[in-house]
């Protein structure tokens, strides 16, 4: 892909305990395949792909060409410090837990905590993913469980399966909803890292600004 093949880079940060489906949600995402060898992540991998994201009322009527990183973290945590490093750089998060694994999602709330920490704000942009719901017959979390947890942090919450593509393209498209929101929201531009308006798409002053909203969500 050459330089200027895009608007925005945006990077996508996957978090959650080690197995929850991290690197197979996103291989699923961008390659539409499942991979049943699960390999553990060492440290920090990422993926690549490309979308067009629909206009709004205040830009051109083409769209704009998103070009996501979707950066894949290691669960474990003697990876936890590596992992925090990229919090502030990520626009967005995708946080797993397994649904037939309970104590990944206890450690949704862990999860969060380093969040509100570590990211560009006490508020990012998360959507929370139940991965592995084709797995009815292991599963231990209710979707009412998982939908108080994320109604409690005003998040989305998704049931995914890495296996079988199920609501995988539609979690990632309202995280990515949200982060284009934000930025068009946002008087403060300052939270949106260098290089993520390419030198051929809009700058931080042409996206459109809301009347309404005075300040970041943050």
């Amino acid at each position: 892909m050459s330089d200027g093949e895009y608007d925005y880079l945006i990077k996508f940060l996957a978090l959650g305990d080690s197995g929850v489906g991290k690197t197979s949600f996103l291989y699923q995402y961008t390659d539409g395949k499942f991979n049943s060898k699960f390999i553990t992540t060492v440290g920090i991998d990422f993926r690549e792909k490309t979308v067009l994201f629909p206009s709004t009322g205040g830009t051109s009527g083409k769209g704009q060409k998103i070009h996501l990183q979707l950066w894949d973290t290691a669960g474990q945590e003697r990876f936890r410090s590596l992992t925090t490093a990229f919090f502030r750089d990520a626009m967005g998060f995708l946080l797993l837990f397994d649904l037939t694994n309970e104590q990944s999602f206890l450690n949704v709330r862990n999860w969060m905590s380093q969040l509100q920490m570590h990211a560009y704000c006490e508020n990012p942009d998360v959507v929370l993913c139940g991965n592995k719901c084709d797995l009815t017959d292991q599963r231990a979390i209710s979707e009412v469980e998982a939908r108080e947890l994320a109604e409690k942090y005003g998040i989305p919450y998704f049931e995914t399966s890495a296996a079988n593509g199920q609501n995988v393209t539609e979690a990632v498209r309202i995280l990515l909803d949200l982060i284009m929101r934000r930025m068009e929201h946002c008087v403060d531009k300052s939270w949106i890292p260098d290089g993520t308006v390419r030198p051929n798409g809009p700058n931080h002053q042409d996206i459109p600004e809301d009347p309404d909203r005075g300040k970041c969500a943050c």
